[in-house]
């Protein structure tokens, strides 16, 4: 058994569920084996980050969360039921915003509603409340070529929680912003997870944010991708970007992770 594979939530409690999955992707050089036999599962509430060597198959853990993509072998389950399509209960960030550059920003929080035919009035009242949230109101009528790169990035995490999910997957969101940026909106979104109690599976390179942001941090094995650690963060919450960042156990997680990532990119 994997260490700290044990410590996982008790069936009645689980959102997300990786039972034995497999997963391969047919190239022209032929089968190409991503993931390999991967047993997991995340509790309600949990903030549990993925790290791994690239090409581990950390992303693609998301897409069958999503219904993106559908596994080779084993069982995805979302609260309990197998996922056979669209994953429409969920939120997805990637590190690329993509917001429409032609909608101003509470016309691009309005569209995944308006896609479901929500009445006007009612998804912008919700919109608002939203931007308001993640700290942007006074912006709602900028274009998103008028914003900062975490200004974007902010509205883009208010997209995801528009639906109203109550689990949220993140592909290195904040990968391609500066360290204060990054920091601040850390931050924002532990805040906006814990007021929503928000399910989250996080993908990131960043050992510091991992463990800065998880309950728990899994250690991806690659080629194929496989768990090779599970960390449980037993450090106190709400966090704090220096404090935290100074505990001994941060410091000593930080180590074995980074001990760990080494040892898999050999």
């Amino acid at each position: 058994m994997v260490p700290g594979q044990a410590a996982v939530a008790p069936a009645n409690n689980t959102a997300i569920e990786f039972k034995s999955v497999s997963k391969h992707f047919l190239k022209d050089e032929g089968v190409v084996p991503v993931l390999n036999d991967v047993t997991l599962s995340v509790g309600r509430g949990q903030f549990v980050a993925l790290v791994g060597p690239s090409g581990c198959g950390k992303s693609t853990l998301l897409n069958l969360v999503s219904g993106l993509v559908r596994p080779s072998a084993g069982t995805v389950l979302y609260d309990g039921d197998p996922i056979k399509t669209v994953n429409s209960r969920v939120g997805y960030v990637t590190q690329r915003d993509n917001l429409v550059p032609w909608r101003t920003v509470i016309a691009n929080l309005e569209l995944p509603l308006e896609l479901r035919g929500v009445a006007r009035p009612e998804r912008a009242a919700h919109a608002r409340e939203l931007i308001a949230q993640v700290g942007l109101s006074g912006f709602e009528n900028h274009y998103p070529g008028e914003l900062s790169g975490g200004m974007r990035k902010r509205v883009s995490l208010a997209r995801a929680f528009i639906y109203g999910a109550k689990t949220l997957l993140m592909d290195e969101p904040f990968g391609a912003l500066d360290a204060m940026t990054r920091q601040a909106l850390q931050d924002e979104i532990l805040r906006l997870i814990e007021t929503s109690r928000t399910t989250a599976l996080f993908v990131t390179h960043d050992l510091e944010e991992a463990i800065y942001l998880g309950d728990r941090v899994i250690g991806l094995l690659p080629n194929p991708g496989r768990i090779g650690t599970i960390a449980r963060v037993d450090l106190p919450r709400p966090r704090n970007q220096l404090e935290t960042r100074e505990m001994p156990e941060f410091l000593r997680l930080r180590r074995t992770l980074f001990d760990f990532i080494e040892k898999a990119e050999g």
